[in-house]
């Protein structure tokens, strides 16, 4: 191979930075992913409009969401990510802050302290840590020689607790849980020696008694205890989990068809429009249409990742990778809660299920990736 090929074929080289932008990388949007993303959100009114009973007005809101959330997407998607690691560490500083003070101002509901109320305006601070939890980290780690010294990991793992005891204490395990994994992503995807992930399993099982005895709260015990025997009070706390898994399977290969699904239209499954939504999709459209809704979701998964590998920044593929990841993570938590694989924690389903703060902190995250994907070449 000449050397002039060989420059051709190197990553990163001149021919690769001076060839000519398209219209989509100008305007810093990746196609394959917006395209991916827009199948998404058209299989996602369509299931939302049956599991919400016909109701028109689920689609209206949720179109409404989606539309904000695809302008916040192509906001973010603008910013350089220069700026992003050089500033990113506020964010996180001002989500601490906000949580802190849930626990002192915030507003409480369903015996829950989970929002902060200002001029009317009711918002949760721990979504803000969905986003500065892995740019945060992914910036830490990206100054650092890798793989990460132990001075590193130590300081990292204090930058993960904080926030996630912050949410622990309102009470909020799924959510804390799930912003310390996006951290915690991060600091896998640095390469993070095997000796310490082992180290950290064995504690993780070490403190598992403790654990149940001294942080779990009442309810989150009996959450555990339904999802191992949801028999054993069916009309109480395994209501949720029999109905969703009877909804499943009652669907078969076929479904039932559009709108004809028994155990939502009938009411019988709780929170069909929300956190079970996918029963309503597995009754409905039966299998074909679950796994059609997951070839999407791999699809995503797969540019995400696709992304991350051909970004020339470490903050860029660390952050990406998180990102991605934290989707996966995401998807297969709610579809673990749903089929009786995994406790009910309140993890709605990406694009599909019904709300506006979850759905609003995803684009944003997609804009992020967004920045990865199209800046990848533009950046020293």
């Amino acid at each position: 191979m000449s050397t002039a090929d060989f420059l051709r074929r190197l990553p990163g080289s001149s021919w690769d930075v001076q060839r000519q932008d398209t219209f989509w990388s100008r305007i810093h949007i990746d196609l394959p992913l917006l395209v991916l993303l827009l199948a998404l959100t058209g299989f996602g009114l369509v299931v939302l409009y049956s599991a919400g009973g016909a109701d028109i007005h689920y689609i209206k809101r949720q179109a409404v969401f989606f539309a904000v959330g695809y302008c916040v997407m192509f906001t973010i998607a603008q910013f350089n990510l220069s700026f992003l690691e050089r500033w990113c560490w506020l964010l996180y500083v001002a989500g601490v802050g906000l949580l802190a003070a849930v626990l002192v101002v915030g507003v409480g509901a369903k015996g829950a302290q989970r929002w902060l109320d200002l001029g009317g305006f009711r918002f949760q601070p721990s979504e803000i840590l969905k986003l500065a939890m892995p740019l945060t980290i992914s910036m830490y780690l990206s100054r650092r020689m890798l793989p990460p010294r132990f001075k590193h990991i130590f300081f990292t793992l204090v930058l993960v607790i904080i926030p996630s005891v912050l949410i622990l204490k309102q009470p909020d395990l799924g959510t804390s849980l799930l912003i310390a994994m996006s951290g915690l992503i991060v600091l896998f995807l640095s390469g993070l020696p095997w000796r310490y992930i082992i180290s950290a399993l064995g504690l993780v099982l070490a403190s598992a008694w403790p654990a149940w005895h001294f942080v779990l709260h009442d309810y989150q015990r009996t959450r555990i205890l339904t999802l191992l025997n949801p028999e054993a009070d069916k009309l109480g706390a395994g209501w949720n989990i029999i109905q969703s898994k009877t909804a499943i399977g009652s669907g078969g290969i076929t479904g039932k068809g559009w709108l004809n699904g028994t155990q939502s239209q009938l009411d019988f499954l709780p929170e069909s429009h929300t956190d079970f939504i996918i029963a309503v999709l597995a009754e409905e459209f039966g299998l074909e249409g679950v796994l059609c809704l997951l070839g999407l979701y791999i699809l995503v998964l797969t540019r995400g990742v696709m992304i991350a590998a051909t970004s020339q920044k470490t903050f860029g593929r660390l952050l990406a990778g998180s990102i991605t990841f934290t989707l996966f993570v995401y998807i297969f938590v709610n579809i673990g809660m749903v089929s009786g694989l995994l406790p009910v924690v309140g993890v709605p389903l990406p694009f599909v299920s019904y709300g506006g703060t979850s759905l609003l902190t995803l684009m944003m995250g997609f804009g992020l990736l967004m920045a990865v994907a199209t800046q990848r070449r533009k950046e020293p």
